[in-house]
């Protein structure tokens, strides 16, 4: 499976942003597609996570009540959406997919999200 990311940018605090992840090929029901982002200098953290088939979702208790994970599964994509953004959000931002939470062994390029204050 290849992902590709998108919907990255530059916004003020306080702004929304909605990032996309679409995988080709295809996504077993059991997988587990993430979201995990690296600040400059910082090691690449978990985000939010959401399982392909049963649609329940995880998240980091920095974006709990800001952020939301969803996929669609017709266009076998997976959806962030950012909201209330803080500068501590900038980052850049992966998708990723695998066998469990946690597990991944795929990898989508990175977009780069910057918040402004």
């Amino acid at each position: 499976v290849q992902l590709q990311a998108s919907g990255g940018g530059l916004v003020q605090a306080g702004s929304s942003l909605r990032l996309s992840c679409t995988a080709s090929g295809r996504i077993f029901s059991s997988h587990v597609l993430h979201w995990f982002r690296q600040a400059p200098g910082k090691e690449r953290d978990f985000v939010a996570a959401i399982r392909w088939g049963a649609g329940t979702t995880n998240y980091a208790d920095s974006v709990k009540e800001r952020f939301t994970i969803s996929r669609d599964k017709a266009e076998n994509t997976v959806y962030l959406q950012m909201n209330s953004l803080k500068s501590e959000d900038t980052a850049v931002y992966f998708c990723a997919q695998g066998p469990g939470l946690g597990d991944t062994n795929s990898w989508g390029q990175g977009t780069q999200v910057t918040v402004s204050s």
